[in-house]
């Protein structure tokens, strides 16, 4: 009985903010607190980005002659850059029409990422902090907030990057290969998962071999293949292309997706077409956090340091606006780095202050983040 409470406690954390945010588009409110809103009611939360694309994926399964009938005026291997578990899901449910399957399989996938949450967390804070730090998961930072509650797959790769480390920090090798292959399925950084993990895997045995105090050598070396289950993911991901777009490589020819760029920190560079301002000084906020969380989680939890390290630092090559978004996998990691100073009291404060802004962000966010569509016919 106590389980069920608890995870109905979860599901409410996870789904009352998505609903408010829902509430204002669905009751076609032409403005809230000065703010002006769109009048398409629950099609504006549809037709945020990547939203109507991840449909055509799940429609047409990367079918060169059905993405043709709908009119994106986009390349056949664009759709290459969206990897195939979110629309496999959405295709699943829709049998309730392919929007509403698209929202449904968003919300129950931050049920599963909150709840993924809690038990993580579990392990930093007093059982009496799990539940606020739960709820600050929910809702921050904003873009988090934002991408679970319109069409994206953000929602789904987080859960999945959680339970790999959960279980991977409970020696539970191959449960944590199988979500990791998931993830790789999700989303291309979550083969960025493998060198983490195998890395994390293999520290007891350096430390061993060269002497240096630290944890236990692991019993059973071999249980290591089961992370081979991370890459033969994304392996498949490219073998589905070479079936479907007739190109191995698909995911690289996908044209304008892959926003790395040498040296680091070409963010700063405002000509670059997904950059395109030069008022970023909130990105140094940004990278600053993470470095410090990198450092922090070390002492506090190796293993998670190794896919905030690795995933961190390749944000560092990243040249996009949103980087806030490319950040989001390891922010349940950095909200255990940081858990020591988000129980105080002071930063309970501090943050029922900042709910009204995060909201009024994301309400402006999604007003705006809104792709044109003439027809609707083909996505539903």
């Amino acid at each position: 009985m106590g389980k069920f409470k608890n995870i109905f406690l979860i599901g409410l954390i996870s789904s009352i903010p998505t609903l408010l945010l829902w509430l204002p588009f669905f009751l076609r409110l032409s403005s809230f607190w000065t703010i002006s809103l769109p009048k398409d009611g629950m099609a504006t939360i549809v037709a945020n980005y990547d939203g109507p694309l991840y449909i055509v994926v799940a429609k047409s399964f990367y079918d060169p002659d059905t993405i043709d009938n709908f009119n994106f005026n986009l390349p056949v291997k664009y759709f290459a850059a969206h990897f195939p578990l979110y629309p496999f899901l959405i295709r699943l449910f829709s049998f309730i029409g392919y929007p509403y399957a698209m929202l449904l399989v968003t919300v129950v996938s931050s049920v599963v990422a909150v709840f993924a949450f809690s038990k993580f967390i579990s392990d930093f804070v007093d059982k009496k902090e799990v539940v606020w730090l739960t709820l600050i998961f929910s809702i921050f930072p904003a873009r988090w907030l934002i991408v679970r509650s319109v069409g994206s797959p953000e929602s789904l790769f987080l859960a999945l990057i959680i339970l790999s480390v959960y279980f991977f920090k409970k020696d539970k090798i191959l449960i944590s290969g199988l979500f990791g292959g998931l993830a790789a399925l999700t989303k291309s950084p979550g083969i960025l998962l493998f060198p983490a993990l195998v890395g994390a895997y293999f520290i007891p045995l350096v430390r061993a071999t060269l002497s240096i105090k630290g944890n236990s050598q692991p019993k059973n070396y071999g249980k290591i293949f089961y992370l081979f289950l991370i890459p033969l993911a994304t392996l498949l991901v490219f073998y589905l292309y070479k079936i479907r777009l007739g190109d191995f490589l698909a995911y690289f020819h996908s044209g304008d997706n892959i926003h790395l760029f040498f040296p680091p920190f070409q963010i700063f560079n405002s000509h670059l077409p997904w950059v395109g301002t030069f008022w970023l000084e909130e990105v140094i906020f940004v990278y600053l956090i993470g470095a410090v969380g990198v450092f922090k989680l070390v002492k506090k939890d190796p293993i998670s340091a190794w896919f905030v390290a690795i995933l961190f630092l390749s944000t560092l090559f990243i040249a996009h606006r949103d980087i806030v978004r490319y950040s989001l996998p390891i922010i349940p990691f950095l909200l255990a780095a940081y858990s020591q100073y988000l129980t105080r009291k002071e930063f309970k404060f501090a943050f029922a202050l900042i709910i009204i802004p995060i909201y009024l962000f994301s309400l402006t966010f999604i007003s705006s983040n809104i792709m044109p569509i003439s027809d609707w016919g083909p996505l539903l």
